[in-house]
């Protein structure tokens, strides 16, 4: 009988990964942060469309600082198929990058 294979996946694959999945979302959830201002209600008593023009502005500065955050955790490195490192062309570990 064969014993039960263990998945273990390293921290930093694990982190990479996690960053990638966050990276894919953004566009989603930029969106959808971009579409709230369409819920509120307008007039006497409602939301101001000043402050709706503040949110979208916000949305637009927390993506913008979000997404230069995950560019400058990426890494330059991928996996072939056994798992051993390599470079990417062009990236921070090329040899042939000046």
């Amino acid at each position: 009988m064969a014993e039960p294979r263990i998945l273990f996946l390293e921290r930093r694959t694990y982190r990479r990964r996690r960053l990638a999945d966050l990276a894919r979302l953004m566009p989603v959830i930029g969106l959808v942060l971009l579409l709230v201002p369409l819920l509120w209600d307008e007039g006497p008593g409602g939301v101001p469309t000043s402050w709706a023009i503040y949110w979208i502005f916000g949305v637009w500065a927390v993506l913008v600082v979000v997404s230069a955050w995950l560019s400058s955790r990426r890494v330059d490195v991928e996996l072939d198929g056994n798992g051993a490192r390599r470079p990417m062309p062009g990236g921070a570990e090329d040899p042939g990058r000046r």
